[in-house]
This record gives structure tokens, C-alpha cells and sequence, in this order.
């Protein structure tokens, strides 16, 4: 199977302050991976790595054949185009629509035909079960319903990665596995995706590798 992403003795720093050090992961094409550990033990910060908004500090470093150590900044959206990511807290556009949201990130990465747009962001929409809700406005979606239209435009661009940080944080217990169930389904098609959580539950409900972060430390957990 290809090697998505490949760390090698890899030091991960913030406001110069090690966040974690001697990583050590290899990510095959179409794995699920859990990142766990309590708040503030490294996983958002290793997950800004994979897709360049936090530098490598040391070691070897690639993503998707991107050299992490010494990738341009010219180079990054070229690297982004191929991961989806999930965020907590949405960072959905609040002044514009749903399907709005989901153009202007299909602008933004060098789309041009408008019939063609509104035809995929209708279909990235089905998938995820909120075509009939293309005209509301972010504000007037529940929780569970806003992080469905993230991982719509996580999908837009067809990632070969998804990455979900804390996707099921601000849900309650019953939607959060909603979107795990959405975000299954979404793997067993292929694509590789590593869920970010502190919730323990998931990884028994829906199986995958899980990587413990504690200490500074990233370990393959049982």
C-alpha cells in the first residue's frame, strides 16, 4: 500500500516550547487512524503539521511526497487540494449560504465552470445528507448539521486524506455518532482519515489504529 504520510524522529514545537518529540508514524492509503489524548497533549498541533500550518522543528517529515522540512509556501495549496479538513469549530463563512460556503471554496481552488460547481456541491451535499438545506444560512443549522456541511467541503476537492480534528467535540453524545457514522462511511470508500478525539468510544464502535499522545510522546496504543 502507498505511504501517505511518513514522520521520522520528528520534534514538534510551539511558541518555542516542545509540544511533542521522537514522533515516529507511518500512514498507509486508506487507514483510520484515532489521534487520543486529553486537551492540550499534542494532536491539533500534530495534525497543523500534516497540512503545513505548524513547521516541522526536526527530524524527516513527508506528506503525500511533500517534504514537510522544507515545503514552499507556494507549494501548500497544492498539498491542501488533497486533504480535507475538519475542523471543531466549523469556520464555516457566516454571511453567505450553505451552498455559497461550498463555492467559494471550489472558487478558490481554481473552479471555473458555474453549471459544474453547483452540480458537484450538490453532490458532495447528498452524501452527506443536507442537499435540501443548500439555502439556509450556518446560523440557522444545528450543531450536527453544520459539522455535515465541513465535511462536505472537506470533500470537494476529493482528498486522499481527511482530517478530523475534534469533529464530535461540541456535539451531544447521540449526533457526535451521527457524524462518526457519516465519517465510517466516508472510509470504507477509501480515503484515509485520522479523527482527532478524546472520546474512547469511537475507536471500539468504529476500529482503527489508535496513537496515544501523553507526555510529550506519541505511542501506538493496543
Amino acid at each position: 500500500m502507498a505511504k501517505q504520510i511518513v514522520y521520522k524522529n520528528v520534534q514538534i514545537d510551539q511558541a518555542d516550547q516542545i509540544v511533542l518529540k521522537d514522533v515516529n508514524l507511518t500512514v498507509e492509503n486508506g487507514e483510520v487512524i484515532y489521534l487520543l489524548g486529553k486537551v492540550g497533549s499534542g494532536k491539533s498541533s500534530f495534525i497543523k503539521t500534516i497540512y503545513g500550518a505548524l513547521p516541522i522543528a526536526d527530524g524527516e517529515a513527508t506528506v503525500l511526497d511533500y517534504d514537510m522540512t522544507s515545503i514552499r509556501s507556494r507549494e501548500l495549496p497544492y498539498l491542501r487540494r488533497r486533504l480535507g479538513i475538519i475542523f471543531q469549530d466549523y469556520k464555516l463563512l457566516t454571511d453567505r449560504s450553505v451552498e455559497e460556503n461550498l463555492l467559494f471554496v471550489l472558487r478558490a481552488t481554481g473552479w471555473k465552470d458555474k453549471a459544474l460547481m453547483q452540480e458537484h456541491v450538490l453532490e458532495v451535499l447528498k452524501q452527506v445528507g443536507m442537499h435540501n438545506k443548500a439555502y439556509k444560512m450556518p446560523y440557522e443549522l444545528s450543531g450536527g448539521e453544520q459539522q455535515r456541511v465541513v465535511i462536505a467541503r472537506a470533500l470537494l476537492n476529493s482528498p486522499e486524506i481527511i482530517l478530523a480534528d475534534e469533529p464530535t467535540g461540541n456535539l451531544d453524545a447521540e449526533t457526535g455518532q451521527e457524524i462518526m457514522d457519516l465519517l465510517h462511511t466516508i472510509s470504507q470508500a477509501g480515503i484515509t482519515i485520522l479523527i482527532s478525539t478524546h472520546n474512547r468510544l469511537w475507536p471500539e464502535l468504529y476500529p482503527g489504529k489508535k496513537l496515544i499522545f501523553a507526555d510529550g510522546q506519541m505511542k501506538e496504543g493496543e
